[in-house]
């Protein structure tokens, strides 16, 4: 099934839709290390009325020494499937910071091969602003599991290996962290790892690209890709710092009509970490 036109939906439709049984909605919650809200946690404080939990760090592969690594298609079959969601299902994702961890878990689902996957635009605290329902309690499980037949997209995925290649060719490898991490005037999150970037790779960082926990419109999008010196037509792998801010860029890039942007799963933790790893410093 080809993808929808576009990757988001808004509260409004969302509110009108939400009852349909064909229609799962995702919490998808994500906080960096040393950061002492759970995902759990804050499911638990309040969530959208029919919401299942989705923790990045739960579905996830681990049997990889690297932060919530993209699950086997079997795993991640058999995990969604507990939470109620099967083939024929359309799928909104939402998060607590608006855009943020949903937008890695709508590459999951795509890389996984379903297309009727979304995120809502502006998220939970666009969902609470506007006074609409929401629930508290623990996450449950599905009564009637479904099934959900994960179909690996290898073309939406890149290894280290990959990503390095792409470099020698000189194609366009875009960092979604912030200007300071990326130049190396700012630390990295998790203790230990080095900042500054792969060589010959650019930067945009993802909170340019959002605003009050949304995409920014299409047009603004356009100009802010192609300030950072990156041609949308062409192709481009997304990296970040564990994979999940990538695939904000990876949704903005399907916003402007581009669905083909694979994000590099192990990113800047699995690149710095290596003894042998290629480090630039300064400004792309």
């Amino acid at each position: 099934m080809s993808p929808p036109a576009n990757p988001l939906v808004s509260t409004e439709w969302l509110q009108g839709e939400r009852h349909k049984p064909d229609l799962k909605i995702v919490d998808a919650p994500f906080y960096m290390p040393g950061d002492p809200r759970t995902p759990q946690g804050e499911y638990a404080r309040g969530h959208i009325p029919g919401s299942v939990l989705f923790d990045l760090n739960i579905i996830a592969d681990h049997s990889s020494s690297l932060p919530h690594m993209l699950a086997s298609p079997e795993d991640f079959g058999e995990a969604v499937g507990r939470l109620g969601i099967g083939d024929g299902d359309r799928v909104v994702i939402y998060d607590h910071m608006g855009l943020l961890s949903a937008a890695r878990v709508w590459w999951n689902f795509r890389v996984m091969g379903h297309d009727q996957v979304f995120v809502l635009d502006g998220g939970l605290p666009r969902w609470l602003a506007e006074g609409r329902p929401v629930d508290q309690g623990q996450p449950q499980y599905a009564l009637e599991p479904q099934t959900f037949t994960a179909r690996l997209q290898p073309q939406l995925l890149r290894s280290i290996d990959q990503v390095k290649d792409a470099l020698a060719r000189h194609e366009q490898v875009l960092d979604a962290r912030s200007a300071g991490r990326f130049s190396a005037a700012e630390p990295e999150p998790r203790p230990g790892l080095p900042s500054g970037h792969m060589p010959g790779s650019r930067n945009l960082s993802h909170s340019a690209i959002v605003a009050d926990g949304a995409l920014l419109a299409p047009s603004v999008l356009e100009r802010l890709f192609a300030d950072a010196g990156v041609d949308v037509k062409a192709p481009i792998i997304a990296t970040c710092g564990s994979g999940v801010s990538a695939a904000i860029l990876a949704l903005a890039l399907a916003r402007l009509g581009y669905w083909e942007t694979p994000v590099y799963d192990g990113s800047w933790t699995e690149w710095a970490g290596r003894e042998d790893a290629e480090i630039a410093t300064g400004p792309a």
